[in-house]
């Protein structure tokens, strides 16, 4: 065991301070562990979000030492003994106590979205719906999200420029791409991918595929294939000649 010295944030939407804490840290221990240990012996106070513990849920997402990481994945051996470590709650998102942040808005944004459409003329004659593995694999990485709404803090149209009235945000453009994408569906939300999602205002600095913990290519994979889908309907030089020679309906 050593002793360990940590800054955790305490306060609430109305503001708060860092306050200090050491305690024992034991071998293996990850900064979960160690808030729990702070809570049981410091602090019985401290407002923490967490479930499963073993980055799965998405539940315990904070700020350490100014890094965006799930709590239950990131060990104590990664920082120095000598080093003082700080933990505070997500940026992007109003704080509701300590180190539990407010992510209700996404909840929200998931409900704007068009959910999917199956096309009833593709099943069997048992009634189901037939798909080639290979679409099935060219969604799967995206129902890896846990929600954790790390990309979501990083993202600087939401965290620096507080768009959230205009953007979406990189997890929801990964349900749009899985939507999208999926070989079944009919649904059209290249229109609302523009207008009402806010695909333009990513310049894909590559920042929510960084501190994805479950790897997800968000970048390459989600937002670059919908940002190309809406230039296909709407930029493409050739394309937007054809409408308007033979579409009497432009959009």
């Amino acid at each position: 065991m050593a002793l360990r010295d940590f800054k955790i944030f305490r306060g609430d939407k109305n503001g708060g301070t860092m306050a200090d804490y050491s305690t024992e840290v034991d071998k293996g221990m990850v900064v979960l562990d160690v808030i729990h240990r702070i809570q049981a012996e410091k602090a019985g106070d401290l407002a923490v979000r967490w479930n499963c513990k073993a980055g799965k849920c998405g539940s315990c997402s904070v700020e350490i030492n100014g890094k965006p990481k799930l709590a239950c994945m990131t060990r104590m051996n990664e920082y120095g003994e000598d080093e003082t470590i700080s933990i505070r709650p997500i940026k992007t998102f109003p704080i509701m106590k300590d180190l539990v942040a407010d992510v209700s808005w996404n909840y929200e944004q998931n409900k704007k979205i068009t959910p999917l459409q199956p096309d009833p003329t593709k099943k069997d004659k048992k009634g189901n719906y037939i798909m080639m593995q290979e679409d099935v694999d060219r969604v799967q990485e995206f129902r890896k999200c846990i929600e954790c709404y790390l990309c979501q803090n990083v993202c600087h149209v939401l965290r620096d420029h507080d768009k959230k009235d205009q953007f979406i945000g990189p997890r929801f453009m990964i349900r749009l791409a899985s939507l999208e994408m999926h070989p079944l569906d009919t649904a059209d939300r290249i229109p609302a991918t523009k207008n009402d999602y806010g695909s333009g205002l990513c310049n894909i600095t590559r920042c929510c595929t960084d501190v994805c913990p479950e790897h997800i290519q968000i970048t390459d994979n989600a937002i670059i294939p919908m940002k190309e889908r809406v230039v296909d309907r709407y930029y493409d030089p050739i394309a937007r000649l054809f409408k308007k020679l033979f579409s009497k309906n432009n959009q």
